[in-house]
């Protein structure tokens, strides 16, 4: 007959109390990333959110109403300010992105889902409430209820880029997250001129404002490339890929802007169409501008890999030294 030593019911008390705390501990992970997922939601709408929240003027609204007397909404809908929806969407799925990276511990698969659960809660809200005072004050008819689907469209397609943004930037992969980042880096970029622009007086922007905007997305691209390296071979594709997307993204923020901000044409499919494909033929041709900033991000990314790649090779001889 054996007998259990001593010392093994202890340890078997541990093991089955192990699961218990890990269990523990996993739950405080996920409310950390849910309140993770929740800051990065709102400073996304933080653009918004400090000038007051207010609804954007309507040209289908019920009645008569100056700026100021517009209700309150957490999200400017209006066809005049879509880039502005994207941006305020993707930027806080890019920031909770960017969170998970200084936040190991929180990368597992349960971990990106608990703070994406943090972004979206963030997000739907917002959704819900603008659109719910949006409908409640536009005027009756087919006009408005096309309008409305059409900015609804629009948003939940941005709710759904923000959750690509969150994955690719929270990736362990150094090539996913450089996709990220070039994904990223116009929305950003108008974030930010979003920030100056509502917080500074009217008529009052500096002139930096334009002049950052033009170069900071191919600044972003370019040191993310050099981060991302060209090793292994196939990351190569993600430099085109990041470069293509700074040529075509600025571009459609372009032809969106133009398009829906022109009240000639709104509602007018086949002009808009035909409008649309004016302005892109032209933003992405040799007069759009696109080619300096390609430019600009291929010289940064080749002359950062460059440089990290010599840093590599001296560390190995500072060590046998």
């Amino acid at each position: 007959m054996s007998h259990a030593s001593p010392d093994r019911a202890p340890s078997t008390a541990a093991a089955a109390a192990y699961p218990a705390v890990r269990r523990t501990g996993g739950g405080g992970a996920s409310w950390t990333g849910i309140l993770i997922g929740v800051v990065a939601g709102l400073l996304g709408l933080a653009p918004c959110l400090v000038t007051g929240a207010r609804l954007p003027l309507q040209n289908l609204w019920g009645r008569e109403a100056l700026p100021a007397e517009m209700p309150l909404s957490l999200l400017p809908l209006s066809q005049y300010e879509l880039t502005t929806l994207v941006a305020l969407m993707t930027v806080g799925g890019a920031a909770a992105g960017v969170a998970l990276r200084f936040r190991r511990p929180d990368r597992s698969r349960a971990g990106v889902w608990s703070v994406a659960a943090g972004v979206l809660a963030v997000q739907v809200t917002a959704a819900a409430q603008a659109f719910a005072v949006l409908r409640a004050g536009l005027a009756p008819g087919s006009a408005s209820a096309l309008y409305f689907v059409g900015i609804l469209a629009g948003v939940v397609a941005a709710i759904a880029a923000s959750l690509v943004a969150l994955f690719l930037l929270a990736s362990r992969s150094p090539a996913r997250a450089a996709l990220g980042v070039g994904l990223m880096a116009v929305p950003v970029t108008s974030w930010a001129v979003k920030w100056f622009v509502n917080l500074s007086e009217v008529g009052n922007v500096s002139p930096m404002v334009p002049a950052g905007a033009r170069w900071l997305p191919a600044i972003l691209v370019g040191l993310a490339l050099a981060w991302c390296g060209l090793r292994p071979a196939g990351r190569v594709l993600v430099w085109v890929a990041d470069l293509v997307l700074l040529w075509v993204v600025p571009a459609l923020f372009t032809s969106v802007n133009y398009v829906f901000g022109t009240r000639v044409y709104l509602g007018d499919f086949d002009e808009m169409g035909l409008l649309a494909r004016q302005i892109l033929a032209a933003t992405l041709g040799p007069d759009g501008g696109a080619g300096p900033a390609v430019l600009l991000a291929l010289a940064i990314a080749l002359a950062g890999t460059g440089a990290l790649e010599a840093l590599r090779r001296r560390k190995p001889a500072s060590v046998s030294t």
